[in-house]
């Protein structure tokens, strides 16, 4: 029955005060229209901005608000992993600050969550906003994500998505650093239904996703969920020797023919076997330095300071 369930809103931000004044009375509108009662967790991750003072003026007037702020910028998903950590819902749903996702598809969210489903993800129709170059970019990556990975990542998705108790409380014992929420869904293989939608434009400020984060994150999902790249050499290995040989040929052809310098054929072919093995040593260093990192065995993150939790 409405009103038995309790439901987590895991919001992290980062330099977002232009933004909040805007979200907020939206996301508490769409908590309200679950007909449950609700949370809405803020995680300032690091802003330095006036992002912590809008805050603390959201969570004044509204005791179910909580917030948590880092010490410094941990990132955004291991923000998210906070609001995890203390959120206290049945069912917890996560989306980011600026409004590209709609904070009016969470009661649809809840529906579905309430009929079975154990995950609900915004599957994105179309973005708005967003450049040819980021739209190429991320379908590329999403498909070649999906391509590497040993488990089913749905195309097109974020991290804007509903995960009922069960999900969260396994989501609670996976402490890994380089974390990539969408995979762990993924590897946990749990039922999940998509809620399609059309993504809207930032609703004020700049996204605070630089392509240096978005490269990180990609380098996440693919070493945190495949192991393809490592076994990749082998096939280029072979694919390289094969080439060899075919030059080979080409320069015996050649010197037989036109008298062409066989020394040329030989350096382009050192230079490209040069080029491979730097390349997978580059991949292996991206696995090793996850190793690295995880054998440190420090916290996922520090707060700095909390309110109403």
């Amino acid at each position: 029955m409405a009103g038995e369930k309790l439901i987590s809103l895991i919001v992290p931000v980062y330099y977002e005060e232009e933004v909040l004044p805007i979200a907020y009375p939206r996301m508490r509108a769409a908590m309200e229209q679950t007909g449950h009662e609700y949370e809405i967790i803020f995680v300032n991750d690091g802003s330095r901005d006036g992002t912590m003072r809008e805050l603390r003026k959201i969570a004044a007037e509204n005791k179910k608000v909580k917030v948590l702020s880092f010490s410094r910028n941990f990132g955004h998903q291991l923000a998210v992993t906070a609001g995890m950590d203390i959120a206290k819902g049945d069912a917890l749903v996560i989306i980011d600050a600026d409004l590209q996702d709609p904070p009016e598809l969470i009661p649809d969210m809840v529906k579905l969550w309430e009929q079975g489903a154990d995950i609900v993800y915004g599957k994105r129709k179309k973005r708005e906003g967003e450049t040819f170059l980021k739209k190429f970019t991320a379908a590329c990556y999403y498909r070649l994500l999906t391509a590497m990975s040993a488990y089913p990542i749905p195309l097109d998705t974020g991290d804007f998505r509903l995960i009922g108790r069960n999900v969260a409380d396994v989501f609670l014992k996976m402490r890994e650093h380089g974390r990539f929420l969408r995979g762990m869904s993924a590897w946990m293989g749990f039922e999940s239904v998509p809620l399609e939608y059309v993504r809207q434009e930032r609703a004020a400020g700049k996204t605070k996703y630089t392509l240096k984060k978005m490269l990180k994150l990609a380098l996440d999902g693919i070493t945190g969920f495949s192991t393809k790249p490592l076994t990749m050499p082998l096939a280029i290995g072979g694919a390289v020797v094969g080439l060899s040989m075919l030059g080979f040929l080409a320069v015996l052809v050649c010197a037989c023919t036109m008298g062409a310098a066989p020394w040329l054929w030989g350096l382009c072919g050192v230079v490209l076997l040069q080029g491979i093995i730097l390349l997978f040593l580059g991949i292996q260093g991206a696995y090793m330095g996850r190793i690295f990192e995880e054998s440190k065995g420090r916290p996922l993150y520090i707060i700095a300071e909390e309110l109403n939790t």
